[in-house]
């Protein structure tokens, strides 16, 4: 007779990990399937650094989750026995009135998280790796820092296997049909059983959910790391990690990293051109001339002091919603069918609990954690 699992989780990137791990610890027979290995470049979880951040400036209503994910990132910490969490403070740059700093200011008060406003000197005297222009301003979030992005993956799968989780790579599923008592899962090996599934296969989504074809939408991004030529004033005691608004442009905004490995300052810019892809199976696009002037451009006016010299590129995907708020619900009228989609680019943080909100949308049905920006009713604002 076939194994039925109490759960099954497809797609094993940081929401799918973080969601095994956490059914398995609570004592679930579940198995993790992914269609390539750990880390893979095809998806978006891979490389070394993630930034993570309190003052949330898209909704304080992620606040409150984010204190859970640090509370349960040093739990993985601890599970494992591994650093994967660092706090540098995060530094925001920007107008005041501009929507990072207004955004992350609003969250800072609402919640009584510790912060400091600086002016344009100020800034520079303290961090003078950075260049701000004369009606700039920063602002200092003293949680922020960085997780170390494919360490923590790992983690996750490590304690999750730890825990009794069965993983399965190199193993593709096809389709996800529903049925009374469960769902059956078609993969390239034959068929798996299972009474609840969490969808969480990243650009792939829409294969497996198709009422999200015209809903999400998988991008291109490109990411560039830059040797300083003075390195003391680009380690992480010296230069936090970073958001900052585009003032050449007037929209968008770029991220950055001190000195983390040997490969120099990392920097990208949010979402990068927005360029669709089209088959999310064909290789990622190459890294091109157009992507890297524009992040050497970026590193020149916004860090001039690290005195970037170009390092390395690397591609990445987000895939996106209407609203960039994450997804994370039933599939309407399939209560075994769970959908996973914190994503647009700054769900990697969200690992330390989307785990638990999976776990309890998947055994429970429902969670008592503030969801209620992340539901199918909500994908449109």
């Amino acid at each position: 007779m076939q194994k039925v699992y109490d759960a099954a989780v497809i797609g094993l990137g940081i929401t799918g990990a973080a969601a095994l791990d956490e059914l398995a610890r609570r004592g679930a027979s579940v198995i993790g399937l992914e269609a390539y290995h750990p880390g893979h470049g095809m998806g978006s979880s891979h490389g070394d650094t993630r930034l993570i951040r309190l003052g949330y400036f898209e909704d304080p209503a992620y606040v409150p989750l984010l204190h859970r994910a640090y509370r349960n990132w040093r739990s993985l910490e601890e599970r494992v026995q591994e650093p994967l969490l660092h706090i540098t403070g995060v530094l925001h740059i920007g107008k005041r009135d501009g929507k990072i700093l207004k955004g992350t200011g609003l969250a800072c008060e609402q919640h009584g998280l510790a912060h400091e406003w600086l002016d344009a000197d100020q800034v520079r005297e303290r961090f003078p790796v950075f260049a701000l222009q004369p009606d700039e301003a920063g602002l200092f979030e003293h949680q922020g820092g960085y997780l170390l992005a494919e360490r923590s993956v790992n983690a996750f799968l490590k304690s999750a296997a730890q825990a009794g989780a069965s993983l399965q790579y190199g193993q593709r599923v096809l389709g996800v049909e529903p049925g009374d008592g469960g769902v059956t899962l078609r993969t390239e090996q034959g068929s798996i059983r299972a009474r609840k599934v969490v969808v969480a296969t990243g650009a792939w989504i829409a294969e497996l959910v198709p009422q999200l074809r015209e809903a999400v939408s998988p991008i291109r991004v490109v990411v560039s790391w830059f040797q300083p030529r003075e390195r003391f004033l680009t380690t992480p005691h010296r230069m936090p990690v970073f958001l900052r608004e585009d003032n050449k442009t007037g929209e968008g905004s770029f991220f950055g990293f001190p000195m983390v490995g040997s490969d120099g300052i990392k920097m990208g810019r949010h979402a990068h051109f927005r360029e669709p892809i089209a088959n999310p199976d064909a290789p990622n696009a190459p890294v091109c001339e157009r992507d890297l002037e524009l992040l050497q451009d970026a590193i020149d006016r916004y860090v001039p002091g690290a005195g970037g010299i170009f390092s390395k590129a690397m591609t990445c995907r987000y895939t996106m919603t209407p609203t960039e708020n994450f997804l994370m619900d039933l599939l309407p009228g399939q209560p075994n069918v769970v959908v996973a989609s914190p994503c647009s680019g700054h769900g990697f943080k969200f690992g330390g609990v989307t785990g638990e909100i999976l776990a309890d949308l998947a055994l429970d049905g429902g969670t008592d954690l503030p969801i209620g920006l992340f539901s199918f009713d909500s994908l449109h604002g």
